[in-house]
């Protein structure tokens, strides 16, 4: 069976029906007005803040109980569950596929309005198999905890630890995948805040027990709170799901079958899944590798990446919010405006987080003693995981940069349609649906690759700088996929744009070091060089012709009162080719 082989939903949803001579025949409702989306975007971000603030206060937790200990290290190969299923189960690959899927079924619902409701033939066809291939994997990775940790993490002197923490976070398999499916059909309903507030929940369930149980449970009252945090997260979406469910119970009545089936692609579901997966592997890599190496290597390798990861984040929330605006010219098959919103992205995220990479390059060891230096993180740990986030930053712009790239990509390819939709796909296009796990894959041999000949000589740092060159050399072939893909993007532009943009960083960086280091102090030395970063980096943006500095800094400075010209329409990107 190849991708393009359609599996037909057991239940059959109806067709719209032909329009009638006369008045036109009802459609789908009118698309959200902007305001709603502002609000829904401004909910969204604030609620994500608030999930990511309580995840940065359960890893100072951590560090403050456990230190960078075994019991750390343990943990944290458990972790890798929870840490693989929820970019699988509820971010990237359910996501790909449910939400169109709901989507479609909410217009057949509106289009044909007499005919049973589709949302509730496709809950009842999807949902229960799911559940049962949720319950079937969490007891398989309970049951083969032992074969996992030796797999992950062969090197780790107390394993015992390990395979009963894993066997706890393997729980969270089922509650993961059910919030994912959930979160996916309230997005589709329009209704953003329960979905954007599950990683509150989640956060808070493992906050409760191990602020509550550390001292008699020790590092497994972690990954309780995991699995409670999980459970968290699905209870938070239930109501919310089944009060949208009713509003399209069908009248009494309604006998009249449906014209035709909606039709689930699921082997398109594959290449999203093999891609999520393959860039989960860097994390298994880093902590197979590193088990080998001494206690609480794996531990400082994790506190540097949620650090690192905060820069990146950021990024990331531009394309979040500009991603339907690019499925929705992808859609119209307007491939120039989507190549303009993608390039615009990309050298958008690229400066947010260029900056944030270059703070964390100068302020790295001020903002780890201020974070995490108290209880049993030393400073010795404080040193180790300084050193390491500066390693890591190096990689931190393609993370972002692959985060926007991977959106437009998949979203050409479509996981639902209708049964009579007579489009096909052919097989090089097919093929290039495997192109982002082949340029990942390659990533990962050149992480494995440095990290082999890196670690024996320098440690937890070869581990960080094979991750950052195999990161990057994935991001840049994926930008060249796009293109191949069909989104004509203008490389020399979008590099000589990047090209500036890291110039800038680069001198932000020497200046904000040189800042940070005048002080012992912790927080004098991260706000003077934070305000020196910033401070550089907006005058040699501006000054190197970065538009995505430039702009912002004229706008600044006239909201300040400074007189200057005001940036002209090729400054705001409104041109198509800037001129």
């Amino acid at each position: 069976m190849t991708t393009d082989q359609p599996a037909a939903l057991a239940a059959p949803l109806p067709a719209p029906r032909s329009a009638p001579a006369g008045p036109a025949a009802p459609g789908p409702g009118p698309a959200p007005r902007g305001g709603f989306l502002a609000k829904a975007f401004g909910v969204t971000a604030v609620l994500s803040a608030a999930g990511s603030g309580l995840g940065l206060l359960r890893d100072l937790l951590l560090a403050r109980y456990f230190g960078a200990s075994q019991g750390t290290d343990a943990f944290l190969v458990a972790w890798t569950v929870p840490e693989t299923a929820a970019p699988l189960l509820i971010e990237d690959a359910m996501s790909f596929l449910m939400v169109p899927a709901f989507a479609l079924a909410l217009v057949l619902r509106e289009e044909d309005p007499d005919a049973p409701d589709p949302v509730r033939h496709l809950v009842r066809a999807t949902l229960p198999w799911l559940l049962l291939a949720l319950s079937g994997l969490a007891l398989a990775a309970a049951l083969g905890a032992p074969q996992l940790v030796e797999v992950l993490a062969p090197g780790l002197p107390d394993p015992g630890l390990a395979v009963a923490c894993t066997r706890i976070t393997a729980i969270t398999v089922l509650p993961f995948g059910v919030a994912g499916y959930l979160a996916a059909a309230l997005r589709a309903h329009h209704s953003f805040t329960a979905p954007a507030g599950i990683y509150v929940a989640y956060n808070l369930g493992i906050l409760a027990l191990l602020f509550g149980f550390h001292g008699v449970l020790g590092v497994r009252s972690a990954a309780l709170g995991v699995a409670l945090g999980s459970l968290l997260m699905a209870g938070l979406l239930v109501g919310p799901f089944l009060r949208h469910l009713r509003a399209g119970q069908p009248a009494t009545g309604r006998t009249r079958r449906s014209r035709t089936t909606l039709v689930l692609m699921p082997l398109a579901l594959l290449p999203v899944a093999a891609f999520t997966l393959t860039r989960q592997s860097q994390v298994f890599a880093e902590r197979y590798l590193g088990s080998a190496l001494p206690p609480g290597t794996i531990s400082h390798l994790n506190y540097a990446a949620k650090v690192s990861q905060l820069a990146m984040t950021a990024g990331i929330l531009i394309c979040t919010v500009t991603f339907p605006l690019v499925a929705r010219a992808l859609a119209a098959g307007d491939l120039t405006a989507a190549r303009d919103r993608v390039e615009k992205d990309l050298g958008q995220a690229a400066a947010v987080v260029l900056l944030g990479t270059a703070f964390l390059m100068a302020c790295a060891p001020s903002v780890v003693s201020l974070l995490f230096e108290r209880g049993a993180f030393g400073p010795g740990d404080t040193a180790a995981t300084a050193a390491v986030i500066r390693v890591y930053s190096f990689g931190l712009p393609a993370q972002a940069l692959i985060g926007v790239m991977i959106r437009p990509y998949f979203s050409l390819r479509p996981v639902v349609r209708r049964a009579d939709d007579p489009r096909r796909v052919d097989g090089g296009r097919r093929l290039l649906d495997w192109y982002p796990v082949a340029v990942m894959l390659l990533g990962l041999a050149v992480t494995v690759s440095v990290g082999l000949l890196a670690t024996p000589r320098f440690g937890a740092l070869g581990l960080a700088a094979g991750n950052a060159a195999g990161i990057t050399t994935t991001a840049g072939l994926l930008l060249y996929g796009l293109v191949l893909r069909g989104i004509p993007l203008r490389l020399r532009r979008v590099l000589g744009g990047h090209g500036r943009l890291v110039g800038a960083a680069a001198g932000a960086t020497a200046l904000g070091t040189a800042v940070a280091d005048l002080s012992v102090d912790p927080l004098l030395s991260t706000l003077a060089g934070g305000l020196a970063v910033v401070l550089a980096f907006a005058a040699l943006g501006a000054g190197l012709g970065a538009q995505e500095v430039r702009v912002p800094v004229l706008a600044a400075g006239r909201v300040l009162g400074f007189r200057g010209n005001p940036p002209t329409v090729a400054d705001e990107g409104k041109l198509p080719d800037g001129e």
